[in-house]
């Protein structure tokens, strides 16, 4: 018991129990006078750093007049501003501002106070809603909730931040009659947070993602020192201090802050009443910050606000001239001044301006009132567009700015709402498509904060949709859904639901594009009410019946709705027996693609396609391009929480080849938040017919009559529905369809028409000339919370954009194009071009951290500036028959900035009292900073002596000198680099500058890096030259006549005193084309025997390199190009004159020997490969040794013999093109440089040769590349540059071969001498090739190869599949089995006949390998059937009865294709083609189309078939490309659906192939024909229980039997569908069987089909 009670009563000293009420109070009839200060101040952490900032000091009187009614007065108040060097520089006084706030703090407030809780506040009725909210500031001190029974205890507290989580600890000294509250808030942490967010409706926060993502947080904390008094407590003093940390990058240490301090301490209290106030007091809300109403001030140089109208003219004015004299930064900055002054002027103000300057400032004015926002700025455009003061084009571009900058409001919303009424809109079927999209985003943006969106805001949206249902108004239909799915409103999903089949039997008559975007308009919907739209999507991919693009587009809105483990596997399971590949892939492959993603926010639902993608089979990835497809890019950043996706979504059609529909877009993920940025979708439809242009009149031929006839007896089976080309395009941007067009054939006939019109206009061939501009604001976001001041604390991006272009272009044509003219006719004209073109852009970027109201402006400011400025001035003549284009220019004589982007970050201050006086300074400042890195240490025994020494010398007074000159200060890091290319010949240089300043204090972090000052710009600066340039001119020659306009550079020089001997010329030229250097060494005894080798030679050389008629490329650059160019044939050619001349050193050592023991006889030697025999003998023995023989005599005489056909083929080929880039300089020979390309296209080799080269006589630098094919398993080229191509060198070779026993390709680079920039970006690629090799899934090991080589092989282990093995000097990088896109065959069956080459075969093969796979082939060999699908099977045919094998299903009916057996031999077959009006039966009727190998050929491409080929044994039908999906029979649909490939001519899926092949076969006439099948509707004869209930059952599709009077001899077992009706039904096969194909399948049974007949009497009377 002793124990209990002790313990009861060390808990009860635990507990600090409260005798005194703590809560403050109030005496009534006294006044309480406090000292307030506060202080905000922001800036980036560490110390020298430029700041801003506000401090407010006055005092406070406080008296209550009730019980819960107090006043407060604010006596003396004080503003300054802050401005410099924290803590170095002090706050100065801003007396004007100070006198501003004085007068509406001249009278009382009043507040509710009750038990420390702060209630409503009361005002003067025109007190600004600034001074109201540092009202707020100085009661929020106040704001204090006590828990009795507690001193340490958390609740939810209302503040001037909103409803947040405060912590409190109270610690109560009762001895000394006080205690100490603490109170701290977590400012992330709050119920209801006062935040204002403008600009970002588009984008979406993640609810699901964690807290700690946060860019912004917060916190205060509050300390209360309280004295108890009386019946409560007096508040002695108070503090707090509040720190925001904002980091833009997400990154611990680069973040920016925001301190703001509080002090309230008790001076006095007097007896002396507060003066009432004389006016009535307006009840301005609770303690919560109060945001302004209407637009806020951007952050901009602030306006002080006079007479508005006059100013909004003023500022216009000088835009115009600050844009005229290109001063854009000032322009920009007076354009969103203007941008600001619309938001306060009135609507007639609007109007006076308009008609001041709508001549002079037009584009400007008005995309400023298209970014103003403001109700009256939208009321304004649309006046003027209905008064018709704007063009169509003008009102196309305003209008969508004007619906996404608009302030989202009631009265904008009514505005808008008129815009849809407007008859001058509607008249204009663009700008109604913008109107009604721009509506749409309007509402989402009004709708976007409240729960609920009134009905008639969305009512003109349902209303189009319901009168372009009821009209079948098929373009009204789409614009309806594309406008309800910009609102995304769960109101409109029942209007949706009406377009789509699933859920409206009426909408299956409609288009699919219309499902399609009935579909998609169900995106931004599925953000508001996800589960709805994750189960109508659902519903949309499960329907079978719903073609395969709008199921895959139900894909794309279903994963978005971001669904659960269980609905993905179900989704994933339900693949396992899907019918439609396209969908199969597409959903296969959408799943991989989230798989593999890394972004936080999608992690559950990447999990769940993990799990489930387990559950398919790999076979799916197998799947070729002819399948839809997802692709995948993008990464997440964990350390920035930033990152970006794109997506392709590439969905196939049944009826093309490629995808029908693209989708790609972009979406960035930002902390929490996730932002669609830009999507752009193309669909096409029926393109092939409008590429084709065909206007052949099939219906008017005997197959397409035919063919309708065959219909008929085919149960069930109707050609393809017509489809119209179509072409239609959208584009999204931040998720918001801003623009869609559908392009059809008449609209693309008709805009033909209007080009051509254009062009005959007489104007139009002279020129065009104008100015055009359009600025525009291009972002502005604010995200504002409060401080504990009272002040708005501002996260802020603001920026404005400029395109502007003038042009003066004056066209002269000779002959002019007559009124109708052909486009070929342009071919047949010259034309002139002066051109004068200016184009600009300028971006101007501002963001904003600090305070940011229409009074005051304190914070940092960062300038970011990107601008591109150039100018095209030139003459161009074009010669068209002549395959000549010359262009003129001037030179550069001045320095011009092409491009440049700047950023700069400042401490500003501005206030609207003072608007001249603005304090900027940049954060980084200027010059050197003090630092205690380069101080010295000094003993302070040394110093001591320094003192007591008297030294008077000079050695001390100049180290005294030094050391002063050396004070410890450090300069700022700085970095500059530059990288130029100079062009001297042409009297110019661009260069790359990049500059950037920073502080080494300064973490590395992406914020800091911003701090300070960074450039980068492209500067083209002109040349000093000897002469002056009058002009650059370009010219490109084409043809026979490029040989003429090769310059030669020695020609155009000086000549030499001494022109070198005919034989030094030759000599050089050998060398070089040669490559042999040292075979010329000869001794100087050996100089006369000269004479006679160059009188041998000299004919055929002299023919070698005499110039022709059309000059070749100059002999410089041809010896080079063969020199430089070496092969392996080369290094051959070398080899045999090694042979040659080590045989001739031989034969003449020998005979040498031999004559030095006579001393007097002949030394002759013989050339075995002189064609003409000669012999060549020097009697002079004494001038030779064996040494010397084999010298220059027997190498002339080879070259002359053996290289000179060779040599002249090769030079006897003009160049194809040639283009020559000179500087014409006035006086003097011109300069620049030249390309030469020369093509040798014979049946042996292909080569092709580039040369560029100065023609400037004293620069020796040229570009020599070579490229050949060496045979037919190899090909080669060379890249050379630099001196006579000399200083660098870059080989590749392309050989195919096998490669662990599969056929592979091996791309190889050598290299002997590279740049050092090229060696700096492979040191580069290296670094990041072993984390990119990972990402990709490649192997790696690290192995040591050749220093100068780099090779890749790629063996093809299947038709779709590859090994990769990339080796490079370091690093070896491999992968296994690699997906192939193409199916490329391992070995081709092309016949080598149809291959132009012999000697480039296998290139050329394998190109020609692939596009003849891309073909579609059906062969019937013997039993074996293989479809256009590629899908086997075996069927043998009814002997006597014609099948369908092939035909035209399309409309048009262009050709037919049928095939039957004769007799019992499956090899005697015959074939029936019928083409137009053409019928060919290949043994029936003997007719010979074509002979090719040992069968028969027909090739039809204009009627879609490509060929036809038949040899007996085998028949094979390839259609054309455009036949995709158009075509049935036996051969299939040819629209890679494998899995329907067994398709009746009534659209039913055979349970096998032997139904599937009967159900084409052709009956005939039982009398006259010779095949008695008859195809017939058959009933099961056994008694059948379905649903536990006696039912006889009636096939749904029919089955071959034998005619009546015949009888089955040979039968074969086929699986049928088959419907069930009660055994006492009345329905009769006979009755019925023309509708039960459209019964259901109730059960599958196998009946035997009849496959021949045996006929015992006559069928017929005679």
């Amino acid at each position: 018991m002793r124990g209990f009670i002790l313990a009861l009563v060390l808990a009860l000293v635990g507990i600090s129990v409260i005798y005194f009420s703590i809560e403050p109070v109030f005496s009534t009839g006294k006044t309480y006078l406090y000292d307030y200060k506060g202080h905000i101040l922001h800036g980036l952490p560490g110390k020298g750093l430029a700041a801003a900032g506000l401090k407010l000091t006055c005092r406070l009187e406080i008296i209550r007049v009730s019980r819960s009614d107090h006043l407060l007065q604010i006596r003396s108040p004080k503003l300054e501003e802050y401005h410099g060097f924290w803590p170095r520089d002090p706050f100065t006084p801003s007396p004007k501002l100070t006198e501003m706030i004085a007068v509406c703090f001249s009278q009382a407030f009043k507040f509710e106070y009750t038990e420390g809780r702060v209630g409503s506040i009361y005002a003067p009725e025109n007190c600004p809603i600034l001074c109201i909210n540092l009202v707020r500031g100085v009661l929020n001190m106040m704001q204090i909730t006590i828990k009795k029974t507690q001193n340490v205890y958390e609740l939810q507290e209302a503040g001037i931040e909103g409803i947040c989580q405060a912590r409190y600890v109270i610690q109560d000294d009762s001895k000394n009659n006080r205690a100490t509250i603490s109170k701290s808030k977590d400012l992330t942490d709050c119920q209801d947070s006062a935040v204002q967010s403008t600009g970002m409706a588009y984008i979406r926060p993640c609810p699901t993602c964690p807290m700690k993502v946060k860019n912004m947080k917060g916190t205060v904390l509050f300390t209360y020192k309280m004295k108890y008094y009386g019946s409560g407590a007096l508040m002695t003093s108070a503090m707090s201090e509040q720190v925001y940390q904002i980091s833009p990058f997400n990154e611990p240490d680069g973040v920016a802050a925001m301190e703001a301090r509080q002090e309230l301490v008790l001076l006095d209290i007097k007896s002396t009443p507060i003066k009432a106030p004389d006016t009535q007091l307006q009840n301005q809300g609770s303690l919560r910050y109060h945001f302004p109403e209407g637009l806020l001030q951007m952050p901009i140089p602030l306006i002080r606000v006079k007479n508005a109208g006059v100013q909004l003219a003023e500022t216009l004015r000088q835009l115009g001239q600050n844009n005229e004299e290109g001063r854009t930064t000032e322009a920009s900055i007076k354009f969103l001044q203007m941008v600001q002054l619309l938001r306060v002027v009135t609507l007639d103000q609007i109007e006076s301006v308009w008609v001041q300057f709508a001549s002079e400032q037009p584009h400007w004015f008005l995309s400023a009132v298209c970014a103003a926002g403001a109700t009256d700025t939208f009321q304004f455009l649309k006046q003027k567009i209905h008064d018709k003061n704007l063009n169509i084009w003008e009102a196309a571009v305003a209008l969508p700015l004007a619906f996404h900058s608009v302030m989202p409001n009631k009265k904008t919303l009514e505005v808008a709402s008129t815009f849809l009424t407007c008859p001058q809109i509607q008249k204009a079927p663009m700008l109604r498509v913008l109107v009604y999209l721009g509506y749409g985003s309007l509402v989402n943006k009004y709708c976007a904060q409240p729960s609920f969106c009134p009905n008639e805001l969305l009512q003109p949206l349902h209303d189009l949709a319901a009168e372009a249902s009821s009209r079948s108004h098929v373009e009204d239909m789409a614009l309806a859904l594309k406008a309800i799915g910009n609102a995304g409103e769960p109101a409109s999903i029942k209007r949706i639901l009406k377009f789509l089949p699933t859920f409206s039997l009426a909408a299956a008559a409609l288009p699919s594009r219309i499902h399609t975007d009935a579909v998609l308009s169900l995106r931004k919907i599925a953000r508001k009410d996800p589960a709805k739209v994750r189960g109508i999507a659902l519903q949309i991919f499960m329907d079978s019946t719903l073609a395969p693009n709008v199921r895959m587009t139900a894909c794309i809105v279903l994963f978005e709705t971001k669904p659960s483990l269980p609905i993905v596997v179900a989704m994933a399971s339900s693949l396992l027996t899907e019918t439609s590949l396209q969908v199969t892939s597409f959903m296969y492959s959408h799943m991989k693609a989230l798989a593999v993603g890394r972004i936080p926010q999608l992690y559950n639902l990447s999990a769940a396609c993990n799990i489930a993608i387990k559950l398919l089979s790999p076979r799916l990835d197998k799947l070729s391009y002819r399948y839809s497809k997802v692709v995948h890019a993008g990464g997440y950043s964990h350390v920035y929480k930033a990152g970006a996706i794109w997506r392709v979504y590439l969905m196939n059609s049944p009826n093309t080849v490629f995808p029908s529909d693209i989708i790609t877009k972009v979406r960035g993920y930002y902390a929490n938040t996730a932002t669609d940025i830009v999507e752009m979708a193309l669909r096409s439809q029926s393109l092939t017919s409008v590429i084709r242009k065909q206007n052949i009149p099939f219906a008017e031929y005997d197959t397409y009559k035919t063919l309708k006839e065959l219909g008929k007896k085919l149960l069930g089976w109707k050609e393809l529905p017509p489809e119209d080309p179509l072409l239609s395009a959208y584009i999204k941007v931040l998720g918001q369809e801003i623009a869609f067009v559908d392009i059809d054939n008449g609209i693309i006939q008709q805009a033909m028409k209007v080009v051509t019109r254009l062009l005959a206009v007489e104007e139009a061939q002279r020129g065009v000339s104008g100015q055009w501009a359009l600025p525009a604001v291009v972002a502005e976001l604010r995200h504002t919370v409060p401080m504990v001041l009272g002040l708005p604390l501002e996260l802020s991006v603001c920026g404005a954009a400029l395109a502007q272009a003038a042009a003066a272009v004056d066209i002269q044509m000779s002959p002019p194009l007559p009124d109708n003219f052909r486009p070929s006719k342009l071919l047949e004209t010259n034309m002139d071009i002066h051109a004068d073109i200016k184009p600009k852009v300028y971006i101007h970027m501002i963001a904003m951290m600090g305070t940011n109201t229409q009074y005051l402006q304190s914070g940092l400011e960062l300038h970011a500036e990107f601008s591109a400025n150039t100018t095209m001035k030139f003459d161009a003549r074009i010669n068209m028959k002549e395959k000549n284009v010359k262009i003129e220019t001037l030179p550069c004589h001045q320095e011009v900035e092409l491009a440049a982007v700047r950023s700069e970050a400042y401490a500003i201050s501005r206030n609207t009292e003072e608007v001249d006086t603005e304090k900027k300074s940049p954060i980084l400042p200027k010059g050197e900073m003090p630092t205690i890195s380069n101080q010295r240490f000094q003993s302070s025994e040394i110093f001591s002596r320094a003192r007591s020494w008297k030294v008077t010398g000079p050695v001390l007074q100049a180290g005294r000198e030094q050391t002063a000159s050396q004070s410890p200060r450090e300069s700022l890091q700085g970095s500059a680099e530059a990288h130029s290319l100079k062009l001297a010949s042409l009297g110019c240089s661009a260069c790359l500058s990049l500059k950037s300043r920073n502080s080494p204090f300064l973490r590395n972090t992406c914020l800091n890096n911003l701090v300070g000052e960074l450039e980068a710009k492209i500067v083209l600066k002109p040349v000093h030259t000897d002469a002056d340039i009058e002009k650059i001119q370009l010219e490109i020659q084409a043809g026979a006549k490029a040989a003429s306009k090769i310059i030669d550079a020695t020609s155009s020089g000086p000549k030499e005193e001494k022109k070198p001997s005919l034989y030094e010329n030759i000599k050089a030229k050998l060398k070089k084309i040669l490559g042999i250097e040292n075979v010329f060494k000869v001794a100087n005894k050996t100089r006369h025997h000269k004479k006679w080798i160059h009188s041998r030679v000299k004919a055929a050389v002299t023919d070698l390199w005499e110039e022709p008629s059309a000059t070749p490329l100059s002999s410089s650059s041809s010896t080079d190009s063969s020199a430089e160019g070496e092969e392996p044939g080369n290094k051959r050619d070398k080899d045999e004159i090694w042979q040659f001349g080590k045989k001739y050193g031989a034969d003449s050592s020998s005979s040498s020997s031999s004559s030095t023991g006579s001393g007097s006889s002949k030394t002759c030697s013989s050339s075995r490969e002189d064609s003409s025999r000669d012999k060549h003998c020097s009697v002079d023995s004494e001038y030779f040794n064996q040494q010397v023989i084999n010298s220059d005599w027997i190498f002339y005489i080879y070259v002359v013999n053996v290289f000179l056909p060779e040599i002249r083929k090769l030079y006897s080929k003009p160049p194809v093109l040639a283009a020559v880039l000179r500087a014409i300089r006035r006086n003097e020979q011109p300069t620049g440089y030249q390309l030469v390309l020369y093509t040798d296209r014979q049946a042996s080799r292909l080569r092709v040769q580039v040369f560029v080269s100065s023609i400037t006589e004293s620069d020796r630098w040229k570009l020599c590349a070579d490229a050949s094919v060496v045979n037919s398993h190899k090909a080669s080229g060379t890249l050379k540059w630099g001196k006579d191509c000399q200083d660098y060198q870059v080989a590749t070779q392309i050989a195919t071969g096998q490669f662990a026993a599969h056929p592979a390709i091996q791309v190889k680079l050598e290299w002997s001498e590279v740049p050092s920039s090229v060696r700096k970006t492979a040191r580069w690629f290296y670094t990041y090739l072993p984390g990119a090799a990972y990402m990709l899934g490649y192997s790696q090991k690290q192995q040591h190869g050749p220093s100068h080589q780099a090779a890749m092989v790629m063996a093809l282990t299947s038709p779709r599949t590859c090994d990769v093995v990339l080796k490079l000097p370091e690093l070896t990088v491999y992968n296994r089995a690699i997906r192939l896109p193409l199916p490329l065959p391992s070995s081709s069956d092309t016949p080598t006949s149809t291959l132009p080459s012999s000697k480039w075969n296998v290139f050329y093969q394998a190109a020609f390998s692939i596009i003849e796979n891309l073909k579609a082939r059906c062969s019937v060999s013997q039993n074996m059937i293989t479809t256009f699908n590629g899908v086997e099977f075996n069927y043998s045919m009814p002997a006597n009865c014609y099948h369908i094998l092939a035909q035209d299903c399309s409309p048009e009916l262009k050709f037919l294709v049928m095939m039957k057996r004769l007799g019992e031999s499956a090899d005697l077959t015959a074939i029936s083609v019928r083409l137009a009006n053409i019928s060919f039966f290949s043994f029936v009727a003997g007719l010979l189309i074509s002979s090719e190998k040992e069968g028969l050929s027909l090739k039809a491409p204009e009627y879609g078939v490509e060929k036809l080929y038949y040899d007996r044994r085998k028949l094979e039908i390839r259609v054309a490309f455009w036949m995709v999906g158009k075509t049935c029979g036996i051969c299939g649909k040819y629209d890679a659906e494998k899995k329907r490939e067994y398709q009746m001519p009534s659209g039913y899926l055979a349970k096998d192939a032997v139904s599937f092949a009967q159900s084409w076969v052709i009956s005939e006439d039982t009398c006259t024909g010779a095949c008695k099948l008859q195809r017939k509707f058959v009933k099961i004869e056994k008694p059948v229980a379905f649903n536990k209930k006696a039912s006889k059952c009636f096939s749904i599709e029919p089955v071959l039997r034998c005619a009546e009077g015949c009888s089955a001899t040979r039968t074969v077992p086929v699986s049928v569908g088959f419907h069930c009706v009660p055994s006492d039904s009345t329905l009769e096969l006979e009755e019925e069987q023309v509708r039960l194909d459209q019964k259901s399948e109730d059960l599958v049974s196998r009946v035997d089909a009849h496959t021949a007949c045996s006929c015992a009497q006559q069928l017929c009377s005679a």
